[in-house]
């Protein structure tokens, strides 16, 4: 397992794990405009192969964790915990002291992941979320890097 940063190369690839693991996906232009923007944008690859991928925004010493996702057939082995870890890592270096995110309370499994991880919730976005019979909240949690 490596990390690289994620490149325009890498978007084929990130896009299709997107779209396996998210009913309403970002787009290509939402992660090239991401790279673009030079935000901290990582892709996992085990033998060359990109399994994961994931998005951060820093402000000051927050860091927003914009998207993460693991390749389906990758998931349940630890993958998405050491990628979280690594950015983590990461973001301490870069002195930021607290990572954010926004979660669907619909997910479970993400819910339980992110709590697994360390992360807790501090609110809630209203009709945050695109879902198929309207709107849906976001819970957001939070962690010390």
């Amino acid at each position: 397992m490596s990390f690289a940063p994620m490149t325009p190369d890498d978007l084929d690839a990130v896009l299709a794990i997107e779209e396996a693991v998210q009913e309403f996906p970002w787009t290509r232009g939402n992660f090239a405009d991401a790279i673009e923007a030079g935000y901290d944008a990582w892709v996992m690859r085990e033998a060359d192969r990109v399994i994961g991928f994931a998005v951060l925004m820093h402000a000051v010493d927050e860091a927003h964790l914009l998207v993460i996702g693991i390749a389906p057939e990758r998931q349940r082995a630890g993958r998405g915990r050491a990628l979280l870890e690594f950015l983590a890592a990461r973001a301490r270096t870069a002195g930021i002291t607290r990572l954010l995110l926004e979660v669907r309370p619909s997910n479970e499994a993400a819910l339980a992941f992110y709590r697994q991880a360390g992360f807790a919730e501090i609110g809630r976005r209203r009709a945050y979320y695109p879902a198929r019979d309207g709107r849906e909240d976001a819970i957001v949690m939070a962690r010390e890097t």
